[in-house]
């Protein structure tokens, strides 16, 4: 069901109407707010008030009327002054120049001299270290830009790292090769790394690295770690960052005007620490730069960019002198015009009729076609495209189209066909197999690897002259056109279920790959857009609006990362960071926007305080902080173990607190239930011991164990269906009737949409009075699904689950290491053994691709235990004592060697992983926890492991179990790598 209603805003003082839309309110997305985003005039003077006038579409007298005042908002604040540097006439500078023969050859079969613009900045970028702020067209080389200063920052310090944010994985991909392939190569062989959401090295990797290529959430959860402190977890990422964070010498940004857009806040949160980090260590080393020692410099901040409406509000952010009147002023700010590209570019913008998206799109493809034969007729052109369905109907109406010329096979370049059918025979995508033989590509995330590295191949060696591409690749592989085609500026947001314009940002970014350098005198770029906002691209595409902060989106986020690292401790400390950034410059310059009262002073420091005490408020009620009250208005603030949790792995503050319910949730059943479960036959005990007579004595019984019985798969279940249900997964897109196909899925599933197939007892949980397809169409159901999908490898409905799937997958592991993280603030309750125990089980799951249902190998690696010892000690400084297993594991791989495997984690590092849970019979409480690693060199060879284990005496004395003398203790061993070896053992403490 949906309800349809129009949208006027209205100048009731000069009788105009500046806005129309058709808004539909979805029961899908009731009772939560749509939000829209409405682009009007306003006129200096500005009027008192606009109205917005809504009236429904289908009901008589339905109309609200909304006043808008403007009485606080600030025209001439809004920016501060627009800032163009001037491309002077200067002589090309020579690569010589670096006076470095190791330097020089990385350019000398590139080009011999430096362009205008790296010539213009050559002097500040590699003989000074101040931070640098370069706005240019793309095409201009910013590139080298970035490397001539990392160049320098070597040349100075050669121990020091640089770290390059790429704001896209495709696009730090791309560098990562182009890098590795010449820095990494001698002479200069520089460690390169690439650290993304796919990627994982340990510390050692990171801390001998040269440079760093990072996606920003990547290097903001690193880089939370720079204290050397991880909340007591040391496994996590935060705590592998560490301290070699302090080393970074620069700092590159590229992309810096996506600060503008939905991830600016984790950018935000990058620089602000970079900066604090600096002046921090700066003043530590200056204490022992008494003794002779010589002061380090501050990391080196370079943001790259397009031509920016607000330069001096970033520069400043970054550490530029932006308000200084000497030599030093604004040095390291250079803003050039659109204008000033290499290859000079030629716009058209086309507008199209029709309010529905589809339809519209289909009238452009004639055009599009049209396009191409005159302005581009023998040159590379690429277009593109809001989605995956639109390159293949792009592609196909292209294809007819030219099916009435002459040459209907106009845009493929090769001898024979012959040729061209041959390399199609080797494509997966069954689209891309048919297009690709009329000269027409297409390139989205949907494609394998191999198919997008066989389509960049042939359009770069020209053998195929039109590429249809999903608008990220603008951000991506470098893949240069004459002429390119915007095929519609709108795109479908999954979170908002309607389609909504891209920024003017990405337009840019797409029309910048026109003009090929060394090729085209000039580039070409055809915009086509709904008509109504051809006016809107024609004013605002070089001309954009300025840069805002969206640090307030994130706000919670980001102060409790601070709060758990230990920067802030306070409330006057959150004021105080918070002026660090960028989003304090622009509540001054533009405060309605944000919704300061004004940008006086005390106004902005109230609006600073009210915002501080509401995201405390938040993150107290998730329990993510601590607050001890004080006289007056400032209060002390402190980390709690949520809050650790949602810093460690990168998590939305809300999701801790999910995870804490579920974990609750499933112990409480697994108290009552697990005791009661059989476990395999009972096992003899040469069959997992060696050794002496002492350690059989010890030895009260052992068990093998079995993950197919029903607590087992129920466990399994709910931990995967809690985590699919956090906020993590808010955003997964459902698309368009995709409903029909998730409740397909589901009957087809061995577990349901909500556990209901495997609920052995009064778990099950019905949506009261919801229909079955709204169940469908929630992100967090369609989540489960994809989940069991890859657990039990069933059958996609469609090519676009494939992907969908990838992308929850992919996060499951950080997610389940939070959750056992999470798990451990309880772990002194009933049913945690069994809770505890649950988790290596889905690791293995996810780790190694080895599924519930594997069959265990004949020839299977064993674990035999020998050297069982036991001490009681007393706990220095208390009356209380603590137990001390120490046992000996011996691995015997027996010739196995682990499979690879295409669903397993490939960056799963450090060997084989075994997990050792210790708990008691009774309520199933856990003592201790800890895992090994087998290291994968091992093959045919025995290893052997000492461990000591030890727990709380009080809960082993009077938790252990029902023998007489009340000291049996369960000593549990998982392998995470291969069913069927798993065991348990009953150990006895008695002294």
């Amino acid at each position: 069901g949906a309800e349809g209603f129009w949208l006027w805003v209205e100048d009731s003082e000069n009788n105009r109407t500046y806005h129309s839309e058709y808004v539909l309110f979805t029961k899908r997305n009731h009772p939560d707010s749509t939000k829209l985003e409405l682009i009007i005039p306003v006129f200096d003077p500005l009027p008192q008030q606009y109205f917005i006038r809504i009236v429904s579409d289908s009901w008589v007298g339905v109309e609200h009327l909304i006043p808008v005042s403007f009485r606080h908002v600030l025209l001439g604040g809004l920016s501060s002054p627009t800032f163009f540097t001037n491309l002077f006439d200067l002589t090309p500078l020579p690569v010589t120049a670096l006076a470095d023969p190791r330097y020089e050859q990385l350019y000398h079969n590139r080009f011999d001299s430096f362009n205008p613009i790296q010539t213009q900045l050559f002097h500040i970028l590699y003989h000074t270290d101040k931070p640098v702020l370069l706005g240019a067209p793309t095409g201009s080389g910013k590139t080298t830009v970035a490397e001539i200063a990392l160049l320098r920052m070597k040349k100075q310090n050669p121990k020091a790292k640089c770290v390059y944010i790429a704001p896209l994985k495709s696009l730090a991909r791309e560098r990562l090769k182009e890098w590795s392939k010449r820095l990494g190569a001698p002479p200069l062989n520089w460690k390169v790394l690439e650290l993304s959401g796919d990627t994982s090295h340990d510390s050692r990797a990171l801390n001998s690295s040269d440079v760093l290529i990072c996606t920003p959430e990547k290097w903001d959860l690193i880089s939370r770690g720079w204290r050397g402190v991880s909340g007591g977890f040391d496994s996590s990422s935060a705590s592998i960052g560490k301290r070699f964070v302090r080393e970074v010498g620069l700092l590159i940004i590229d992309e810096i005007h996506l600060l503008g857009e939905e991830r600016g806040a984790v950018l935000e949160a990058i620089v602000s620490r970079t900066r604090f980090i600096s002046r921090f260590v700066q003043a530590e080393k200056k204490v022992k730069a008494s003794n002779g020692g010589k002061v380090p410099e501050l990391t080196r901040i370079m943001g790259l960019s397009t031509a920016l409406a607000n330069p001096y509000d970033l520069a400043d952010w970054i550490g530029i002198d932006t308000e200084g009147f000497g030599v030093d002023a604004k040095q390291g700010l250079y803003n050039f015009r659109p204008s000033v590209r290499p290859v000079p570019m030629v716009v058209h913008i086309q507008g199209y009729p029709g309010r529905h998206y589809c339809p519209r799109m289909a009238t452009m493809n004639k055009p599009c076609y049209a396009a191409i034969k005159d302005l581009s007729p023998n040159k590379p052109s690429m277009i593109f495209v809001a989605s995956r369905r639109q390159t293949r109907l792009t592609a196909m109406d292209l294809i007819s189209h030219s099916a009435t010329e002459e040459d209907t096979k106009a845009f493929l370049n090769c001898d024979s066909d012959e040729y061209i059918e041959a390399i199609a025979s080797t494509l997966n995508d069954d689209a891309l197999k048919h297009t690709i033989t009329f000269g027409i590509g297409l390139h989205h995330a949907g494609l394998t690897s191999k198919d997008r590295e066989t389509v960049e191949k042939l359009y770069l060696e020209g053998t195929i002259q039109v590429l249809i591409a999903t608008a990220t690749l603008a951000w991506g592989v470098n893949l240069p056109a004459h002429l390119v085609i915007v095929k519609g500026t709108e795109f479908y947001d999954g979170k908002l279920s309607r389609y909504v314009d891209y920024p003017v940002t990405d337009v840019l970014q797409m029309m910048g790959r026109a003009g090929r350098p060394q090729f085209d005198k000039e580039g070409v770029a055809v915009i086509m857009c709904e008509e109504s906002k051809k006016n809107f691209l024609k004013k605002f595409l070089y001309d954009p609006f300025p840069v805002e902060s969206c640090l307030g989106e994130r706000m919670c986020e980001t102060l409790n990362a601070e709060i758990s690292i230990g920067t802030i401790s306070s409330l006057s400390d959150a004021i105080g960071y918070l002026k660090w950034t960028f989003y304090a410059r622009r509540v001054r310059l533009n405060p309605s926007y944000y919704g300061a009262k004004s940008s006086e002073e005390e106004d902005v420091e109230d609006f600073f305080l009210s915002i501080v005490q509401e995201t405390v408020d938040k993150l107290q009620e998730h329990g993510c902080v601590t607050v001890e009250k004080t006289e007056g208005t400032d209060y002390y603030v402190g980390g709690a173990s949520l809050g650790r949790a949602a810093s460690n792995f990168y998590l939305q503050y809300q999701t801790p607190k999910q995870m804490q319910s579920g974990t609750r949730s499933l112990k409480n059943m697994l108290a009552q239930h697990a005791s009661g479960t059989k476990k395999s036959q009972v096992a003899p005990k040469d069959a997992f011991l060696l050794g002496n007579a002492k350690t059989s004595f010890r030895v009260q019984g052992i068990q093998t164990l079995t993950s197919k019985n029903v607590v087992s798969t129920y466990g399994i279940a709910k931990i995967l269906h809690s985590l699919s249900h956090t906020h993590e997964f808010n955003e997964l897109p459902v698309r368009h009737s995709e409903e029909e196909l998730n409740l397909e899925l589901s009957r087809s599933l061995p577990w349901g949409y909500d556990l209901g197939k495997v609920s052995f007892w009064m778990d099950k949980q019905k949506g009261a009075g919801k229909n079955i397809l709204d169940i469908m169409l929630d992100p967090h159901t369609k989540c489960f699904l994809l989940l069991q999908a890859f657990i039990f490898r069933a059958k996609l409905p469609i090519s676009d689950y494939i992907n969908d799937m990838r992308t929850v997958v992919e996060q499951i592991p950080r997610l389940l290491a939070a959750m056992e993280f999470v798990a451990e603030d309880d772990k002194t309750s009933a049913g945690n053994f069994e809770l505890f125990s649950a988790f290596p089980l889905v690791r293995r799951i996810f780790n190694s691709g080895v599924m519930p249902d594997t069959p265990s190998p004949t020839n299977g690696p064993s674990i035999k235990l020998s050297n069982i010892k036991v001490v009681r000690e007393l706990k220095k400084g208390s009356h209380f004592h603590t137990w001390c297993l120490d046992i000996d594991f011996n691995v015997f791989m027996n010739g196995w060697k682990r499979p690879f495997s295409k669903k397993a984690n490939k960056n799963t590092s450090g060997g084989q992983s075994v997990s050792i849970i210790l708990g008691t019979l009774k309520g199933g409480f856990l003592l201790c926890k800890s895992s090994f690693s087998i290291p994968d060199s091992l093959k045919d060879k025995s290893w052997k492991k000492h461990m000591k284990l030890e727990f709380e005496w009080s809960i082993g004395e009077t938790q252990s179990g029902p023998y007489a003398d009340g000291q049996v203790v369960i000593l549990r061993v998982v392998n995470e790598f291969v069913n069927g070896s798993d065991f348990e053992v009953e150990i006895s403490l008695k002294e």
